[in-house]
């Protein structure tokens, strides 16, 4: 089900959530708005894949197993999954929504996530801007079109589906599609689908709700202008 902000754009409640995962336990207010940018910018992640084994490995037919495990982070526990290729799957499963984890998936760590859980923590320490890991989605082509653009918006900035339409190549009726796909993105963070915001710099719906988007953008925002400070 989607809602209206008051900018008159739908907003779609489950970034991050794919298609089964909880949120946050943690609560941090703001006030103001947050920048957006038009610009496009490569190299948020450098490898991806897109043979996603999203639900289950024995569903897509595949050989490598699905690894599991969970982290804690200032937005509540994490669950990683991943195959010997790819990270797959990363949800917030605190909530009233957490991610029903297959019964085919093995619990335990991998490469891929024992790399994925050090560049969160040093995310989430301010300490890392860009995140260096081979990902992997099971999608339509439309639908990854999406998670490509949503990898280019820079760290410390946001923008909007109407801009994330355009660079696509596609009308500005398309936002609604796009907020779907954007809702659908089944690794969070790491692909950024917090950093969309509204046309009017509201931050529009959130599947873990608008104060965890809060978070995610204030970590951001804070560790880019430490940067910039350092750098004067």
């Amino acid at each position: 089900m989607s809602h209206t902000s008051a900018s008159g754009e739908s907003s779609w409640p489950h970034c991050g959530h794919g298609l089964g995962s909880g949120f946050f336990r943690r609560k941090i207010a703001t006030a103001g708005l947050y920048r957006r940018t038009g610009r496009r910018r490569t190299g948020v992640v450098r490898r991806w894949t897109s043979d996603s084994r999203e639900t289950s490995a024995a569903a897509h037919g595949t050989v490598s197993p699905m690894h599991h495990t969970s982290v804690d982070s200032p937005v509540g526990e994490l669950l990683l999954a991943a195959d010997d290729t790819a990270l797959r799957r990363l949800s917030f499963q605190s909530g009233p929504r957490p991610w029903g984890i297959p019964r085919d998936w093995a619990p335990g760590t991998n490469a891929v996530l024992a790399t994925t859980a050090a560049q969160l923590e040093e995310y989430f320490a301010g300490e890392r801007r860009a995140f260096d890991l081979p990902l992997g989605f099971d999608g339509t082509a439309f639908q990854q079109q999406v998670w490509r653009a949503l990898l280019e918006i820079p760290y410390g900035e946001t923008t909007s589906y109407g801009e994330i339409a355009r660079r696509i190549g596609k009308p500005p009726s398309a936002s609604r599609a796009v907020g779907l796909a954007n809702g659908s993105n089944p690794i969070a963070i790491v692909v950024p689908c917090h950093r969309v915001i509204g046309t009017n710099g509201s931050l529009t719906g959130f599947g873990g709700g608008l104060e965890r988007k809060r978070t995610l953008l204030d970590l951001e925002a804070g560790a880019a202008a430490q940067l910039t400070l350092g750098a004067a």
